[in-house]
């Protein structure tokens, strides 16, 4: 008998989390890694925010178990800010509060998909994603979209996929990986197919602020608002507010399928940290000039490290235009010799970068198939030049 059981034993480690993990202890055994693993903004929690959480801990209601729905304020603040920021109409009961947007994913596919359901999953994809429908019992049918298509998939390749077992959709513009952003006319169409074959779909909108070059990203439930009984919303405060540690992320949804929801977190969680949850409050309800301010700092490294990475031979890297990675095709390095060793896959080239020059990036196994590398640009430009200098220099030498 098997001390483990095979349903944990089937989920694969996160890619990116491993990778990131692995950068930190080379640099803690001093070596000078360069990592552009994680997805989570560079900059400290803005001081309002922290300052919202430091006067909470001292309210004696905050050490206490809350609603397992979240703090009555704090789905009151959700409800507004997807009113200010989507147009989208809301109620508190619609809400439900997560410990972070990977909890509520969980959740969404916990509460919707029953044993061999089929799930509809745009590749390439969060790593997260395909573990969670496996959880739930159901059954992921990967969808690809290559650089040729700015990684965007079609409703011809989704119509294709579609079988009887088909139960939801997962669709999330901005896109982690690719930083690829669906234009309005494509959401609305994606969402209208969806309707007329009676298929959830799970929005994952948590980058909703992070675009560029005048991109936009309507939420699908606004643009096809016929699909608000069949739609679940995921979101967060972790990468528009660079807070990513404090754990705070909510679903949005149908009463029913909030209400189970709900019940599941209740025996999982109960209620997520009402100091983080005052600290999102305080997030949700100023205003947006330090988003902003982030903002603009990701769009000059967008287009730094873009311009360096099209210098590199054999690297092909389309120009995102929302979050905060880059997904270069990396298929005219494979099969090239490169100090004795010869990669044949993205994970081997992102092995050999790391063990040559010291560079931490994600490859595409981690999101779908293989030749391509994620890089998060949620690091300094100074970091940016280096690490990408290094790849460069090791991949055109002599």
């Amino acid at each position: 008998m098997s001390r483990i059981s095979a349903r944990i034993s089937a989920i694969a480690e996160s890619a990116t989390l491993a990778v990131d993990a692995k950068a930190k202890a080379l640099k803690a055994a001093g070596r000078p890694v360069i990592g552009f693993g994680a997805g989570e903004p560079d900059f400290p929690t803005p001081d309002y925010i922290v300052e919202a959480a430091a006067a909470a801990t001292k309210v004696v209601a905050n050490h206490r178990y809350t609603p397992a729905a979240g703090l009555p304020e704090m789905r009151e603040a959700i409800v507004a800010k997807t009113k200010r920021d989507s147009n989208y109409v809301i109620t508190a009961d619609q809400v439900l509060v997560t410990n972070g947007g990977k909890q509520a994913v969980y959740q969404a596919f916990a509460t919707i998909i029953d044993p061999g359901d089929e799930v509809l999953l745009p590749s390439p994809y969060w790593t997260t994603y395909p573990e969670c429908v496996k959880l739930a019992g159901g059954k992921s049918v990967e969808v690809f979209a290559d650089e040729s298509q700015n990684y965007l998939v079609t409703v011809a390749q989704l119509e294709a996929a579609r079988t009887p077992k088909t139960k939801a959709l997962l669709f999330c513009s901005p896109s982690n990986p690719t930083g690829s952003v669906y234009s309005p006319e494509q959401v609305k169409a994606i969402g209208q197919w969806a309707l007329k074959n009676n298929i959830w779909v799970i929005l994952d909108e948590i980058y909703e602020h992070l675009l560029y070059d005048d991109a936009t990203a309507p939420s699908m439930a606004v643009l096809v608002p016929e699909l608000a009984d069949t739609c679940i919303i995921i979101n967060g405060v972790a990468k528009t507010y660079a807070m990513t540690g404090w754990r705070v992320g909510w679903m949005i949804g149908p009463t029913d399928a909030i209400k189970a929801a709900t019940n599941l977190q209740s025996h999982l969680s109960s209620n997520v940290s009402n100091v983080s949850q005052r600290a999102a409050i305080a997030a949700l309800t100023g205003d947006l000039a330090a988003v902003h301010k982030m903002g603009e700092a990701f769009n000059r490294r967008r287009k730094l490290i873009v311009g360096l990475l099209n210098e590199i031979p054999g690297f092909i890297c389309p120009t995102p235009t929302g979050a905060f990675y880059v997904y270069p095709s990396v298929k005219g390095v494979l099969g090239k010799t490169i100090r004795g060793k010869t990669p044949k896959t993205s994970a081997e080239l992102a092995t050999l970068i790391l063990e040559e020059v010291e560079v931490a990036a994600v490859p595409g196994e981690a999101f779908g198939p293989s030749g391509y590398l994620r890089f998060s640009y949620a690091t300094s430009d100074e970091d940016i030049v280096e690490g990408i200098g290094r790849i460069k220099k090791l991949l055109t030498e002599g």
